[in-house]
């Protein structure tokens, strides 16, 4: 008898497994295929998440977050914030919160946590100050930037990524260049056996198979997590706000400075202190 070669399988084969599966078998497909092309440009950009603007504390807080990121030495050129910028997904919050934003000087790219919801059924501020950014893509330096709506209204547990996110990945994706090298950004942690991961994080993660995904940033859970999808890695952060604290019982506050370089991402913590 003859036995189809792992070459032979084909792609609906793997998505009919879960990436989890594909994982701890060690045959996520694509691991080293995007090792002599898609490497992209050279340049640094700043993930921010959770920064939970409510408090009269929060403009003074955010004022020494862009004080800390002018004074670094690495320059970056975007900012990518991952979810939960308010508390109550106000518009006193969420305009406080832009008006922070702006002071970077930067272009900003965000994604919608369960925190910037008025309800559940209420999006109408996060829709308003930052339009078009439910599910979206942008190119810089000849990297691909996936922002990617994982929220289900306010519900911050056993939650599930909407069909909606999953759709526009499955419309979009037949239409990209594979090997670019590409990093995705969701509120909600992806990475395997994180808290809060929603039940359909594999989903996601199994319509990126054949792509050279090369980072996903999360946010969420409020510390430092690290896991690896094939050649991707998956982290989560502690939190940015002086309201609130973190899930792992850390002290410590403040964001990543990220450089992608030679088709990887080098990430460093920054901590922030309090006055």
């Amino acid at each position: 008898m003859n036995h189809p070669t792992a070459r032979q399988t084909s792609r609906r084969h793997w998505l009919r497994l879960s990436a989890g599966t594909l994982l701890a078998l060690g045959a996520w497909p694509g691991c080293a295929r995007w090792s002599d092309r898609g490497r992209g440009g050279n340049f640094s950009f700043v993930v921010i998440n959770d920064t939970h603007f409510q408090s009269p504390q929060c403009p003074e807080w955010f004022e020494r977050v862009r004080a800390s990121i002018h004074a670094h030495p690495v320059r970056p050129e975007f900012c990518l914030m991952v979810g939960d910028l308010a508390e109550h997904g106000t518009a006193a919050e969420l305009g406080g919160m832009c008006d922070a934003l702006r002071s970077l000087r930067m272009p900003i790219h965000a994604v919608i946590g369960n925190h910037d919801y008025v309800s559940d059924t209420d999006r109408s501020v996060w829709d308003q100050l930052f339009a078009g950014s439910l599910n979206y893509e942008f190119v810089h330096r000849g990297w691909r930037f996936m922002g990617l709506d994982s929220s289900e209204g306010t519900k911050w547990d056993k939650t599930r990524i909407q069909s909606v996110t999953l759709g526009w990945l499955d419309d979009r994706l037949p239409k990209w260049d594979r090997a670019m090298p590409t990093v995705a950004f969701t509120h909600f942690p992806l990475g395997e056996g994180i808290r809060y991961r929603p039940l359909n994080a594999d989903d996601l993660l199994a319509r990126l198979l054949d792509f050279n995904l090369v980072a996903v940033f999360n946010g969420h859970f409020h510390g430092f997590t690290e896991r690896h999808a094939g050649a991707a890695t998956l982290t989560t952060n502690r939190c940015c706000a002086i309201s609130r604290g973190n899930h792992d019982g850390t002290t410590e506050k403040g964001y990543f400075v990220c450089t992608a370089r030679e088709g990887a991402i080098h990430r460093e913590f920054v901590e922030v202190k309090p006055a």
